[in-house]
Parts: C-alpha cells; structure tokens; sequence
C-alpha cells in the first residue's frame, strides 16, 4: 500500500467529509463534521498562511494534518502543526509524511517554533520524541453522559444578573466580541493570543456552522455582558463547550458555573446526550467547575514543542 501526501481539494465534499472522519476516529473528544471543515477551509485568516493535508491510501484519507501560522500571538515565528491518523492506518509512514511536508510548509512561511498536542499514549509521545519536539504543558479531554448525568439544579440569576441566548445578540453581537477577546487574553496556555480583528471574528467564530447561539449563554450584569459559555452542536447529540470566561471584575461570583449550567441544562432538552470540554491541566478553577458538573477525563494530552534550525 503506497501512502501518497497532498493538499486538501476544498470544493471536493469527500475530501472534507475524509478529513473530518478521521479527527472523530483519532479524537473523539471533540466535534468534526464535512461542512464544519469545509467552513474552517473556506474561512481561514490569510495571515495563518493555513494548509491543511491529507494522507491517501489507495484512494481512501487516512491522515490529516492541521498546519498555520499562530496568526493571533503577539510572538512573531509560531507554528501550529497537529496531525492525525486513522487508527486502523497506524504505522504505516503516513504520519512521519503529514509531519515533513507540514513543517516543510511552515519553514517556508516564516516559522521558527512549532508546537504540536500529542495525545498522551505510549506510541504518540515516542513519535514526537523521535520527531525532535519536547513535551510542555499538558490539557485534558472531558466527557459528561449528558443523558445520564445528575446536573446541579437550575438557579435564579441573582440579583442584578440577567441571562440571554447569544443569539439575542443577532443585531449587534460586538459585545460578545469584546469578552471573548478580554477572557482569551489570559486563558492559560503556551502561547498568548490576542483577539483583535472583528470582522474576522464575526466570520469564522459567529458565523461558525457548529455555534449553537441558542444554547451559548450569556450573563449580564446590570446590563454588561460579563461572563459567558459557548456551545457546540453537530446535530449528532454531541455538546462542546468551545469557550467559558468570566471578565476578571466579575470573577468569584459564580456565574461561570451559572451560565454553564443553564446551557447544559437546556442542551439536554434540546436532545444532546454528550457534553465535551477541554482544560489546560494548570486551570484549576475551571477543572473545578466541570468535575461539579460530573465532567470525567476521557484522555489527556501534551503540547509538544521544536525549534526549526
């Protein structure tokens, strides 16, 4: 079996329908459909200089790879680089092929560090080391059986504090925009990100194909938007939680946990039976938050790191 590397085709529907079969069967902790990759292609910033890959096996996608530039750290020189194989294809070279040609990419573009999240198994992180990146921080993967679970009851906003749906901010959504950018700011994490260009935002972020206005709550105090939990859906019964923040003058009032749970809750009538979220391994309050929620570790996973010669 000969493995080819190559370029997504973006107006080809199998190729982002392969792309994303893969991400679900590598990681199945976080949501992937056809037209949500597709969308992510199509609506990339110019400056991430993003080139997505694929891995082929006689004509079936075995391999994907995510590469772009860190377009949003202040850091000039940053490099994401993920890759993902199938499976039931391991072993085979086409992960070593997906990593070459993305870093080949990325070296041509100006990157001078790559960081790369390797799920923390025996034979990925041996991957890695033999690929010359190093481990760093580590995050973890979260599941909660939506179905089953025994959510923490429904509780009145207190006073002062009013909860909306994003979507009642269809006419004007900046606000949302300006917490999003002031809770990214200080999310723990390797390397900082700066949220800065609006009409960006609005495109690959509001008008993303899997935020579920609807079920994205939002707390507002004395009219302020000051804290606030996006959803994901993919219309398969899986939640993501693809963001909770709190503005720091509002913090250590409870209302990460508020807004969560009235999400949550309403997701579950809504029909969704799989909550999903992610948490740096260092951000104890939010690991806090979701354990209240009955969130388990489903797998842990470490950001690896390298300097290009």
């Amino acid at each position: 079996m000969t493995v080819i590397v190559r370029d997504v085709r973006p107006g080809l529907p199998e190729d982002a329908e392969g792309f994303a079969r893969v991400r679900r069967a590598a990681l199945p902790f976080m949501l992937a459909t056809g037209p949500q990759v597709a969308f992510d292609w199509a609506h990339a910033h110019p400056d991430a200089r993003r080139r997505p890959l694929v891995a082929e096996a006689d004509g079936e996608i075995v391999g994907t790879a995510e590469v772009s530039l860190a377009h949003e750290s202040p850091e000039p020189g940053i490099g994401d680089v993920n890759v993902f194989v199938h499976p039931a294809h391991r072993g085979r070279g086409a992960g070593a092929l997906l990593l070459r040609a993305a870093e080949e990419h990325l070296a041509e573009v100006g990157a001078t560090t790559l960081y790369s999240w390797v799920l923390d198994e025996p034979a990925n992180r041996a991957f890695a080391g033999r690929h010359g990146y190093t481990a760093s921080r580590s995050a973890y993967f979260l599941r909660l059986d939506l179905a089953a679970a025994e959510l923490p009851p429904l509780q009145e906003a207190p006073a002062g504090v009013e909860l909306r749906p994003a979507a009642a901010f269809a006419a004007d959504p900046r606000p949302l925009f300006e917490l999003d950018a002031l809770t990214t700011a200080d999310e723990p994490g390797d390397v900082s990100a700066e949220l800065t260009d609006y009409a960006h935002w609005l495109e690959s972020t509001w008008n993303h194909p899997l935020l579920d206005r609807e079920l994205t709550t939002v707390a507002l105090v004395d009219g302020r938007p000051a804290a606030f939990t996006a959803a994901r859906t993919d219309g398969l019964g899986r939640y993501g939680s693809g963001m909770t923040g709190t503005a720091p003058e509002f913090r250590g009032r409870g209302l990460a946990k508020l807004v969560k749970n009235h999400s949550l809750h309403r997701a579950r009538a809504a029909g969704c039976t799989e909550a999903f979220t992610g948490n740096d391994t260092g951000n104890g309050p939010m690991l806090a938050i979701n354990e209240w929620f009955g969130y388990e570790v489903a797998a842990k996973e470490f950001r690896h790191v390298r300097t290009l010669g």
